[in-house]
């Protein structure tokens, strides 16, 4: 299995999603989706107007990254040049979105703390430089990393980087140990369950109840569990949508439907899809310019990871 497909799914998904991005009213995405498909819209705030939800993505285009994305992408391009270091991925993502930064676009509250104390800190900024946030941008280093056949220890270390919660931290286990399942052949269904039942605390009960609701549901689902950005609404979400999924695009279609953080669950969804799945080229082929050059430099990068394991 191609653990490429990891980082190629987020990035997928969470373009495929940006332009409904945080729109929270289901009904009204049903009604945007009898215009044409949900994936890949291009944004538009009158689809906001007077709903429940924020418009974030003013400026983008269709098949451009969310921050979230971005920050998967930053990841990625590290790790194209150098085996991950702490420190290098902090400089990578104060270039990209510090002041002057390469990335244009909104940041989101971890992210903006993180460049703060960026600045403040300067040198002697520690590797666990998150905030104490119980959010899903941490899970942005699961898909590059992984993907490179890096282990826990590494994720986890990434992961604080931008969050120290120990939602965040249950999660990204909870994410890795499904990804390791799916890579070793374990069917996509029996690895949800097993990561759910290995899972800490609340977050493993809350993925188990999921496993067990009525399947191909997707809105009430959301409902029940939240559409916002927290780890206990996002990644439940997650393994209910992937328990029943039939093919990468339509479970990142039903995502979108789900309204709400659609981006942040992708940083999940969209890994463990894409492996469990492939990631087609009728999607990929729809990315932005900058993230277009993927499958190459990707597999070329996993074959120098296991070789230099």
């Amino acid at each position: 299995m191609d653990r490429q497909n990891a980082i190629l799914g987020v990035l997928t998904a969470d373009a495929a999603s940006m332009g409904l991005h945080w729109l929270y009213d289901q009904e009204h995405i049903g009604l945007i989706e009898n215009t044409g498909d949900l994936l890949f819209r291009q944004p538009d705030a009158a689809h906001f107007k007077d709903r429940k939800g924020y418009f974030a993505h003013s400026g983008k285009l269709a098949g451009d990254l969310s921050h979230y994305g971005e920050s998967a992408r930053v990841m990625w391009q590290l790790l194209k040049a150098q085996p991950f270091d702490v420190r290098a991925y902090q400089l990578r993502f104060e270039a990209a979105f510090g002041a002057c930064g390469t990335y244009q676009g909104y940041a989101d509250r971890p992210t903006k703390a993180l460049i703060a104390r960026m600045i403040t800190d300067g040198e002697d900024l520690i590797a666990r430089s998150g905030m104490d946030d119980n959010q899903m941008p941490a899970f942005c280093v699961l898909g590059g990393l992984f993907a490179a056949g890096n282990d826990l220890t590494t994720i986890e270390a990434a992961a604080a980087v931008i969050s120290v919660h120990d939602d965040v931290m249950v999660g990204i286990k909870a994410v890795t140990h499904c990804l390791e399942l799916v890579v070793d052949g374990t069917a996509l269904t029996e690895a949800l369950n097993q990561s759910a039942v290995k899972a800490d605390g609340e977050l493993g009960q809350l993925l188990s109840e999921a496993l067990q609701m009525k399947p191909r549901a997707p809105l009430p689902a959301a409902t029940h569990f939240g559409m916002a950005c927290y780890v206990h609404h996002a990644l439940p979400v997650v393994w209910y949508l992937l328990n029943s999924a039939e093919s990468f695009e339509s479970v990142v279609r039903d995502n979108i439907r789900c309204g709400g953080d659609s981006c942040g669950r992708s940083m999940a969804l969209g890994a463990i899809a894409g492996l469990a799945f492939g990631v087609p080229d009728s999607m990929t082929g729809q990315l932005g310019g900058a993230t277009l050059p993927l499958r190459r430099p990707l597999l070329q990068l996993h074959q120098n990871a296991l070789v230099n394991a």
